[in-house]
């Protein structure tokens, strides 16, 4: 990578509208959420924040969304909790980080097809059908897969109603391939890598990666270490990540979803991982070794080993 291209993805980073799908924050209100500040620095533009995972109880998911809602609305000169896509770009124009909410599993539907609309009116604009775990929509990557059950299928037809996301990210295959046949619109990998890349669960087969593009969606390439592959995270083994995605995907349907933004406390995520290991088993890597990150402020480089790499 030379001055020029680094000089080149600057430029580009400032010309764009810059969308990260999925940010790890830890979904807790006590989350700080000055940390923002790291992908207003990077050059992002709208983010979706993580709110809720599958290990939470749903009121924790809502006293969560509570929190960010009050912290970002007292805050108007800075940031949007935007509702539609042109807000996206009525925010930018304004100079204000635009926000919106996503969901890591349906544990918090609580069970009631209702709660799809209660969370899109809070601000959710994507949410996953499992968070690794089976649950009553559908079934998740380090479980023995259910497949998108009836009331995923409800899920996915009120999703589609409501104009929200239905992000595959964390599912099984069989509920991945169940949802493509079936969703009316076109779905996401919001935080997803290439299973041929490197062969951990969580990443995606090429042919359902392939068959998410064909049917107008998106695959978000994510930055972490375990599923990078190859050794500590690096700009370059993300490059690497979205060049493979580029060539099953095609350029038009890859995105970006990093996941983490910022080093979080290490001894509660361990211990989180150590207590519910059916969630993160140790046969696929958690837990055995430090995760690292591409971080937002790695923008500009990835897009300058890209132009090296001939792409326009």
């Amino acid at each position: 990578m030379n001055d020029s291209s680094l000089r080149r993805g600057s430029e580009l980073v400032e010309a764009a509208l810059v969308w990260d799908d999925h940010s790890g924050f830890m979904p807790d209100p006590a989350a700080d959420l000055n940390n923002l500040n790291i992908w207003r620095d990077a050059g992002v533009n709208y983010l979706s924040i993580n709110v809720g995972f599958d290990l939470m109880s749903w009121t924790k998911t809502v006293e969560t969304i509570a929190t960010f809602r009050k912290w970002l609305t007292d805050r108007p000169h800075a940031y949007a909790v935007v509702g539609r896509a042109a807000d996206i770009l009525e925010a930018r124009k304004a100079g204000r980080f635009a926000v919106t909410f996503d969901l890591e599993g349906m544990n918090a539907l609580n069970g009631r097809i209702e709660m799809v609309e209660f969370y899109h009116r809070l601000g959710v604009r994507q949410m996953l059908f499992a968070y690794n775990r089976n649950n009553l929509a559908g079934g998740g990557c380090h479980d023995a897969d259910s497949g998108l059950t009836g009331f995923g299928r409800e899920v996915v037809d009120e999703m589609n109603r409501l104009g929200m996301f239905v992000d595959l990210s964390h599912a099984g295959a069989r509920t991945v391939d169940d949802v493509l046949e079936y969703s009316d619109k076109p779905v996401i990998f919001s935080h997803s890598n290439a299973k041929s890349r490197h062969a951990h669960g969580r990443n995606v087969d090429d042919g359902l990666l392939r068959a998410c593009a064909e049917r107008g969606g998106v695959i978000g390439a994510v930055g972490v270490s375990l599923f990078l592959g190859q050794g500590p995270a690096t700009v370059e083994a993300l490059a690497d990540h979205v060049d493979h995605l580029i060539g099953v995907a095609g350029p038009e349907h890859v995105g970006l979803g990093l996941d983490y933004g910022f080093d979080v406390d290490v001894a509660d995520i361990d211990q989180l991982v150590a207590d519910n290991p059916e969630f993160w088993p140790v046969e696929e890597g958690y837990g055995q070794a430090p995760v690292s990150f591409v971080a937002p402020g790695g923008l500009r480089e990835l897009c300058a080993i890209l132009l090296d790499r001939g792409h326009p």
